[in-house]
């Protein structure tokens, strides 16, 4: 088991940054990844990352591509999103999953799509923007 807390968010104005942490209690995965959930809309996938078990390599949803970053830190299981020039369409609950792959080299869209279904969740923490 994994378990998964989500740190950082909280309360900003549309252009400012937040930086969301997501620390895993044990590694026991190869990807990790962050979604997030607004009132009454589906959970929608952002980024995620493979660990150094892998290639290491990035993903991003075209939504947050170019003011999102994702990155980890492998020495303290922890992986971080960076969110930059946030609107308030970016208001929603953040989690961070975690999961094996079951293969390399797959594209952003299984990815995301694959770790929707992952085995370990966060509690979730709440990013609101206002305008």
């Amino acid at each position: 088991q994994v378990q998964l807390v989500e740190s950082g968010g909280g309360s900003v104005q549309a252009g400012g940054s937040l930086r969301l942490s997501c620390a895993a209690s044990r590694h026991a995965y190869n990807c990790m990844a962050w979604f997030r959930q607004a009132p009454g809309k589906e959970r929608e996938g952002l980024a995620a990352i493979e660990d150094y078990t892998l290639d290491g390599r990035s993903y991003y949803a075209d939504s947050v591509q170019g003011r999102f970053t994702i990155s980890r830190d492998n020495a303290k299981n922890t992986m971080y999103l960076q969110m930059n020039n946030l609107k308030p369409e970016d208001t929603a609950v953040y989690y961070c999953a975690a999961d094996f792959l079951p293969y390399p080299r797959m594209t952003a869209i299984q990815v995301l799509g694959f770790m929707t279904s992952a085995r370990y969740w966060g509690q979730g923490t709440q990013v609101t923007v206002s305008s």
